[in-house]
C-alpha cells in the first residue's frame, strides 16, 4: 500500500473497508450528490468578497541559463510588484526542486479581476524596460505556459510569510463536470490541514487547461511535510475526503519548490 503519507498515490480500498472504518464504508453508500445548478462553477466556488484573479506561469529554462534567468527575474519583477500604477502583485516565485527540472513558477494576483489584467497588459506594451526584459528572457527559455485562476472560497488567501520554507504545488486534473463536487468535499476537509499553517492557497483554472486545481502548501522541510501529511490520516473524516475525491481525478502531479529571493512567500 505504500506509506501513509502517499495520500492519493496509493491503493485506498483496504483502508476504507477495514473494521475500524465501517462508519466510513457505510457512509460511502450515500455519496453526496451535487444539486443541478444553472450557475457556472466559478460563481459557486470562488470568493464573493474579492475580485482577485490569479495568473500562474511555468517557465522551462535552458539548464545553462537558470542562474542568469533568476538574476534577471529578480531585477525586474519586483519593480512591477511595487509600482502602484500596475494593479498586480507578486504572490510567489520559485524554482522547482523536485518535479520538472530547470523550471521557474510565478504566481501573480490581479486586484480587480479581468479589468486589472487588461490594464496591466496594455501598460506593459509601452514599458520599454519590460519589453527588453521579455526579449532577453526569451533567449533563456525552452518553453512557457500559463493559466488564469480563481481562488476557492474556503481556502486561505495567500499572504506573505517568513521562511525558510519549501513549497509543494499539487496539481489535479479533474474529470469534466466534477469541479463542484471537488469543492464540496474540500470545503469540509480543509480544516484537517490547517493546524500547522501549511495551507497557503487553493485555485482552479478559468483560462488555459480547464478543470485543473492547484493546491499550494508550505512546510519547513521534507521531513515536516511527511509528518504533517501522515497526521492528517489520524483525523476522523480525512479518509472520507480522499475516498470521495480520488474518483474525480484524471491525473495529478506534485512539485517541490524553493522560493526565489524576491518571493513574498519565503
Amino acid at each position: 500500500m505504500g506509506t501513509p503519507g502517499d495520500f492519493y498515490d496509493r491503493q485506498l480500498l483496504p483502508r476504507f473497508y477495514s473494521k475500524d472504518n465501517e462508519g466510513s464504508w457505510f457512509r460511502s453508500l450515500f455519496v453526496h450528490k451535487v444539486d443541478p445548478r444553472k450557475d457556472a462553477h466559478s460563481t459557486l466556488l470562488s470568493k464573493k468578497e474579492t475580485s482577485n484573479l490569479y495568473k500562474i506561469q511555468f517557465h522551462n529554462v535552458k539548464p545553462e541559463c537558470l542562474d542568469a534567468y533568476n538574476s534577471l527575474t529578480e531585477a525586474v519583477l519586483p519593480k512591477l510588484h511595487l509600482d502602484e500604477d500596475y494593479p498586480c502583485s507578486l504572490v510567489g516565485n520559485w524554482n522547482t526542486w523536485y518535479g520538472e527540472q530547470d523550471q521557474a513558477v510565478h504566481l501573480w494576483r490581479f486586484s480587480g479581476g479581468y479589468p486589472a489584467l487588461m490594464d496591466c497588459m496594455n501598460k506593459l506594451k509601452n514599458n520599454k524596460e519590460y519589453l527588453e526584459f521579455r526579449k532577453e528572457r526569451s533567449q533563456m527559455l525552452l518553453s512557457r505556459r500559463n493559466q488564469l485562476l480563481l481562488e476557492f472560497s474556503f481556502w486561505n488567501e495567500p499572504q506573505p510569510r517568513a521562511g525558510p520554507n519549501i513549497y509543494e504545488l499539487r496539481t489535479y486534473k479533474l474529470k469534466p463536470g466534477t469541479m463542484i463536487e471537488w469543492g464540496n468535499n474540500w470545503a469540509r476537509a480543509i480544516k484537517y490541514r490547517q493546524e500547522n499553517q501549511e495551507a497557503v492557497g487553493g485555485f482552479f483554472s478559468q483560462i488555459g487547461e480547464l478543470y485543473v486545481v492547484h493546491h499550494l502548501w508550505a512546510y519547513k522541510d521534507l521531513q515536516s511535510r511527511e509528518e504533517t501529511r501522515n497526521a492528517a490520516w489520524r483525523k476522523r473524516g480525512w479518509d472520507e475526503n480522499v475516498y470521495y475525491t480520488v474518483p474525480l481525478v484524471r491525473h495529478m502531479e506534485s512539485r517541490i519548490m524553493i522560493p526565489l529571493k524576491i518571493s513574498p512567500l519565503q
